[in-house]
């Protein structure tokens, strides 16, 4: 998917980060999923040894695979869907706007966008031993028509410098519209 079809990027308007969701966080998923995907060949092997006979039945067989069949179609479907919310989200930062897109599901999206010289605040943590460890967390900003703090980022690498950028081209974004 072209992130340009969602947004329309002005004519001075340049794209200084794109930045998606830390690798490191879609460990635990694949993890899980290779658990599930053993499950069924653990069953197998678990009928086997208490009850040797049953598999050689051609109806019981068919119904196995079947079963098997629908199992292991639902696991990589459930991770499908996943992986594409998590590849989906995307954080766009220009030199004049910050574009957060969030994918929902399969079908349905959210697009947040705030002007840089509307920024106020920037807010960066990485909490955990892993999180510490690997450099990801979150960022929060506070815009001037918003009192709750919005996070905008979640599990991005390395937050802190993004904060900082961030920061950094918002007074730059300030200074050209105090010109203007």
């Amino acid at each position: 998917m072209l992130f340009t079809a969602l947004i329309r990027q002005k004519a001075y308007e340049h794209i200084v980060y794109m930045v998606r969701r830390s690798l490191i966080t879609l460990v635990p998923t694949v993890i899980g999923l290779i658990i599930l995907l053993i499950l069924p060949l653990a069953l197998k092997w678990l009928l086997d040894r208490l009850f040797p006979n049953l598999l050689l039945e051609p109806v019981v067989y068919s119904l196995a695979v079947l079963g098997a069949s629908l199992y292991y179609l639902f696991c990589i479907l459930f991770f499908y869907t996943w992986f594409v919310d998590f590849y989906l989200d995307l954080l766009v930062i220009t030199n004049d706007r910050l574009i957060r897109i969030n994918q929902h599901g399969m079908f349905s999206r959210s697009i947040f966008e705030v002007d840089l010289y509307q920024i106020q605040d920037a807010t960066s943590e990485i909490k955990g031993f892993i999180p510490s460890l690997f450099k990801y967390g979150n960022i929060t900003i506070e815009t001037s028509g918003n009192v709750v703090p919005r996070v905008i980022g979640e599990d991005v690498t390395d937050p802190h410098m993004l904060r900082q950028a961030i920061m950094d081209l918002a007074a730059e974004d300030k200074r050209h519209h105090d010109k203007v």
